[in-house]
């Protein structure tokens, strides 16, 4: 791994910089999930989780950049905020239940971020980076991993439509950079985080092309009326 990081040293600011760009166009994957929300003038079936998850990830990704005083970090996670809370304010307008559907997840994502920001104040700073780069770990692989919770319906039903696959490639893509960054930084848990957030997205990912969206009952039925 040393030796890794050692020769992909030189090309530490390129691969930031591409990390950071690509991770930046990932965050845009959000307004095909809108443009499908105004098609059907509602929200119904479609989770805001991404959209609030990417808020609470983004904020507590911030305080580790400040902490790892990485530049590439910051400034893509404030992009994830803004444009995740954009995405949230659409979401609330075209949603048909906004307290349980938008006001009660940005409570709990409100708590979650004040909980563990008040946290990084008080904890020894030579415990800090360690302490608060395993919570970041853990909620931003808990946010990768939620489509998996679907895997048994999509296995039963042989149809992995419930998973975008913009979303899951992008997030193949931008997990395999930064684990290549955190190689050059020689990051413990940057390493870990993208490794395991690789694993996940390249899961989904091959579910997707496996299992992909099947044809709905009335096509298929018309289709059988034509012929």
């Amino acid at each position: 791994m040393q030796a890794l990081s050692e020769s992909l040293q030189p090309y530490k600011d390129l691969v930031g910089q591409t990390a950071s760009i690509v991770t930046i166009g990932q965050f845009f994957s959000g307004v095909f999930v809108c443009k499908d929300i105004y098609k059907k003038g509602s929200t119904a079936g479609i989770p805001a989780t991404p959209f609030v998850g990417g808020i609470v990830i983004g904020t507590l990704m911030l305080q580790q950049g400040i902490l790892l005083n990485d530049p590439a970090m910051l400034q893509v996670n404030v992009a994830a905020i803004f444009l995740n809370i954009l995405y949230t304010m659409f979401y609330y307008v075209y949603s048909p239940d906004k307290v349980r559907d938008v006001l009660k997840p940005l409570g709990i994502g409100a708590t979650i971020v004040a909980v563990f920001l008040g946290y990084a104040q008080i904890e020894d700073p030579e415990n800090l980076e360690f302490r608060y780069g395993l919570i970041v770990t853990v909620m931003m692989l808990l946010l990768l991993g939620s489509p998996l919770l679907q895997v048994r319906g999509i296995l039963e039903k042989k149809d992995a439509s419930s998973i975008p696959f913009s979303l899951t490639f992008m997030g193949t893509l931008v997990t395999f950079l930064w684990l290549l960054y955190g190689i050059i930084l020689m990051n413990g848990f940057m390493i870990l985080q993208n490794v395991i957030g690789f694993i996940l997205c390249l899961v989904q990912l091959i579910l997707i092309l496996v299992y992909p969206a099947r044809e709905g009952p009335n096509k298929k039925e018309s289709v059988k009326k034509t012929d």
